[in-house]
């Protein structure tokens, strides 16, 4: 079962742990366009894999693949995310599926939910937490 972790409590233990790391599986036209979470202060780097493939959407059929060669291993804790925490709940699941036990859902995501205005980046998720993040 993949637990769901607010943003706040998964910037702490990729602070505080080694083994931690960031899985940003959302698509390479998010990560150059939206943003992605800056882990230079921690000396790390988010790894980008994405869950689906722009632009059919179809899954990605090496994901499992993909998070070994990025050099995860089952020891590895990893933190997921995606835009609004849907995308990463279902790679979480997988990577747990595929030998990954210590796999969690960054809850909000990178963007969150919509806000009143129908804005996202403000009502929840990683952005609004005021986590380092940087645009291309």
């Amino acid at each position: 079962m993949v637990e769901d972790v607010p943003p706040r409590q998964a910037w702490d233990a990729l602070s505080a742990d080694p083994l931690a790391e960031l899985c940003d599986v959302r698509t390479d036209a998010e990560w150059n366009f939206v943003g992605v979470a800056d882990l230079s202060g921690l000396g790390k780097e988010a790894v980008l894999i994405p869950w689906q493939l722009y632009p059919s959407m179809q899954m990605n059929p090496a994901f499992a693949k993909h998070l070994r060669e990025a050099g995860l291993t089952p020891e590895s804790r990893i933190f997921f995310i995606c835009r609004s925490g849907a995308r990463s709940r279902s790679a979480a699941e997988a990577a747990q599926a595929a030998g990954f036990p210590h796999a969690y859902n960054i809850a909000g995501g990178f963007e969150g939910p919509l806000d009143a205005g129908g804005h996202r980046g403000a009502a929840g998720g990683w952005k609004a937490a005021g986590l380092p993040w940087r645009q291309s």
